[in-house]
Parts: C-alpha cells; sequence; structure tokens
C-alpha cells in the first residue's frame, strides 16, 4: 500500500498462520475512539524481525511485511490481515511467547501508548519473560482471544486506555 496506512501484512504466499486482527480503541467510559492511530510491529512465521538488530542466519520471508497501521473508524474499529508470529529469544536461555508490538496515538495522548497483543490460546504465555513482569491481575488485557468467522481464524484485542479493565501499557 502506498498511503499511510498498511493494514495487510501478508501476501498469499507468507508462511506461517494467516490471520486477522480486529478490535476497538475505547476511552475510560468505554465510548470507542474515532480517530486514532495503531500500529504494529511484529516477527514473521520464524520469529525473525525485520530489522538490522536481528542478526540471525535464517532468511527473512521476503513476503511478509511486519509493521502496519490502522486509522480506526467511527466505532473506535480497526483491523489487519498478518500471521501468528513465532517465538523470538528474550535472552540466550529464555523465548518470549508470540506477540505483536501495538503502538496507538490518539487525539489527548500527550503521549503515544505502547502494549503488547499476546494471543490467549498461547500455552508459552505461562513462561513469557515480560508477560510475566505484567501484574497477574493485568495480564488478560494484553490476550487477544480466537475465534473463527467462516474460514477465517480472527484475533479480538480490544485496547482500553484508561480506567476499570485497562490495557496494560509499557510506557507509562
Amino acid at each position: 500500500q502506498e498511503d499511510a496506512l498498511r493494514q495487510v501484512l501478508i501476501q498469499p504466499e507468507t508462511v506461517g498462520e494467516h490471520i486477522r486482527i480486529v478490535g476497538h480503541v475505547l476511552d475510560g467510559d468505554r465510548v470507542p475512539v474515532p480517530d486514532a492511530l495503531v500500529e504494529i510491529w511484529q516477527a514473521d512465521a520464524r520469529g525473525h524481525y525485520n530489522h538490522p538488530a536481528d542478526q540471525r542466519s535464517e532468511p527473512l520471508d521476503a513476503s511478509f511485511v511486519g509493521f502496519g497501521r490502522s486509522g480506526t473508524e467511527n466505532e473506535g474499529a480497526y483491523w489487519f490481515e498478518t500471521i501468528k508470529p513465532g517465538p523470538v529469544p528474550f535472552d540466550s536461555e529464555h523465548l518470549q511467547a508470540p506477540h505483536i508490538c501495538v503502538t496507538v496515538f490518539a487525539r489527548g495522548l500527550l503521549n503515544h501508548l505502547v502494549t503488547r497483543l499476546y494471543f490467549a490460546d498461547e500455552p508459552t504465555n505461562a513462561s513469557d519473560p515480560v508477560l510475566l513482569r505484567v501484574p497477574e491481575g493485568r495480564r488478560a488485557t494484553l490476550l487477544a482471544q480466537r475465534h473463527q468467522e467462516g474460514a477465517k481464524l480472527v484475533y479480538h484485542f480490544d485496547i482500553i486506555l484508561q480506567g476499570e479493565g485497562e490495557t496494560a501499557f509499557f510506557n507509562v
């Protein structure tokens, strides 16, 4: 896509489990935020980032773009077509569970908000070194829920900017 938004990060030949991520950006009163921007950055299905700091020898999937942007609509909705990422190293001994880095920009925010989307059906969440640092009562705010829409595998992830059930953010 040539414009500032890139909601489709995959091509038919992209390696990995093709998924759709859908959700809403909501304020503290659960009112949709119609003019937010949601950015995602993620590894490919093998757990490799398209970034110079990722020096592993395995090749990147050339048909996959690991960065996307989606604006929200009147109902605060956003979406992406992507893949479920592979696990990425945390350090020399530990892997991180598959996750997607999420940044939210919205009117009224002095700074953007940074969080992560984890997959609720992923067993390795139980040992993810970053997720384990989030207070146990807040971890569920980072879990995207899986469901089917016809033949499409969909993960639903609402982002709540403040108040009860607020998404856990890493930069506040």
